[in-house]
């Protein structure tokens, strides 16, 4: 599992910088709405359950290692945020002395065009992931999301997937409340973790020397409030943001089931 909010293993930042490396290199599968007749993804998705595929390939049936498998909506775009001069104006930082903050990586991100996002959630191998991707590929079909991934079964780790669905602007706060508003219409409760996709590119993760906290954003589900809602939290600032209620959409649809995923 590549990203690493919520994890309980206790590996240094650059190992999971060079997992979340391989991850992205190795081979993914993919179903991309906007080549892909709708008919086919029902099919799709049950043969690529994540709690069935192998992060590491399976030798019997000859398959080779899997580093991720996601959706991409109708609405989905390309990446074409500049990477490489991010990462060597990051060496000039780190070179030139200043302070590594929140807001000194935000002016990288904002001079490279480097602004996706995502909200984060980990999850149980098995029946919890499964539904959970379910639910999350459906809506990114119907292209209330516009693209997500999950992490295959990886049986050297904790036997847990993350899941991370993605926003085009990190540093635009009402589209990143919209994106948890959706993964909450489309079902989903559990506690979710909001981390640009710069910090992904640095290395900012857990037990960074900057002691930078890896995520900017979480969101708990308060199932008590009348009407429910989530309740997100700037991490940054220590300032609750306002959001809306889920009463429009309190259930994901799939298949002929109603259900709602509270883990």
């Amino acid at each position: 599992m590549a990203e690493d909010e919520g994890q309980g293993e206790h590996l240094s930042a650059e190992d999971y910088a060079a997992e979340a490396m391989a991850a992205d290199m190795d081979p993914w599968i993919i179903f991309d709405a906007r080549k892909t007749p709708r008919a086919e993804f029902g099919g799709w998705l049950e043969s690529y359950r994540p709690s069935q595929v192998s992060r590491y390939g399976d030798g019997e049936d000859g398959g080779g290692p899997v580093g991720w498998i996601a959706v991409r909506g109708p609405h989905y775009w390309e990446n074409t945020a500049d990477v490489e001069g991010l990462q060597d104006s990051w060496e000039t930082l780190l070179d030139s002395g200043r302070a590594v903050t929140f807001g000194t990586i935000r002016e990288l991100a904002l001079n490279h065009g480097v602004l996706c996002g995502k909200w984060l959630m980990h999850l149980d191998t098995g029946f919890k992931v499964d539904r959970a991707w379910e639910c999350i590929a459906k809506a990114a079909l119907d292209g209330k999301i516009a693209s997500a991934k999950v992490s295959p079964r990886d049986p050297r780790s904790d036997s847990r997937h993350v899941i991370c669905v993605y926003n085009q602007n990190f540093t635009d706060e009402e589209q990143v409340i919209r994106l948890d508003a959706a993964i909450r219409a489309a079902g989903v409760k559990c506690v979710l973790y909001y981390k640009p996709d710069v910090y992904t590119y640095l290395g900012i993760y857990r037990h960074n020397r900057w002691k930078i906290c890896p995520t900017i954003y979480e969101s708990m589900f308060d199932l008590e409030s009348v009407p429910r809602r989530s309740h997100i939290l700037n991490k940054i600032r220590s300032v609750a943001l306002p959001t809306s209620s889920d009463d429009t959409e309190p259930h994901a649809h799939v298949g002929s089931e109603i259900f709602e995923l509270f883990f």
